[in-house]
């Protein structure tokens, strides 16, 4: 199915020159964190001045800016989607928490315009970071997603008593 994309978006992921700044929103859950961890690619708007804090607010929810790369989950046909985000300019602190972490987080991706951060443009969900790794200047977690292929099929049997109808 098509993804709907609104027609400013469309607008200015295709012009040559635009005004119109794509935000990257990263939604990190994991079950040895209270509260998820929101992160903003992009500093749109200043959100307290002690301590100086930019970020984005995005559904009334304050995502903080960090310097943030990342490359869009790709569509490939026989591997599931896949993405790196890389956090640039680290402290000691995110190593540490990187470090700490034994099992894989859940994140989820959102694409809005700086200009309208309320309005989703693209959402990637049920993504895994799988893979971490850093050093002294980033740190670096590869996401994907469990491939379709890896789905049981058919997911049950077709016997009398599960599918009445059919007999």
């Amino acid at each position: 199915m098509p993804r709907a994309v609104s027609i400013s978006a469309r607008s200015a992921f295709q012009a040559q020159q635009t005004d119109e700044v794509a935000v990257l929103l990263a939604i990190i859950t994991h079950e040895t964190l209270d509260e998820p961890v929101r992160l903003s690619s992009d500093p749109t708007a200043r959100i307290t001045t002690d301590p100086l804090v930019y970020g984005t607010r995005h559904q009334g929810i304050v995502y903080p800016f960090v310097l943030m790369s990342a490359i869009l989950p790709d569509d490939q046909d026989k591997s599931p989607p896949k993405t790196t985000l890389v956090f640039e300019n680290i402290n000691a602190d995110m190593a540490k928490v990187l470090r700490s972490v034994t099992s894989p987080a859940t994140v989820e991706l959102r694409v809005v315009l700086a200009s309208t951060p309320d309005v989703i443009e693209a959402r990637f969900t049920r993504l895994q970071a799988v893979r971490g790794s850093y050093d002294a200047n980033q740190v670096s977690l590869d996401i994907s997603r469990e491939p379709f292929t890896s789905e049981p099929m058919p997911a049950g049997r077709m016997t009398p008593d599960r599918f009445p109808g059919l007999f």
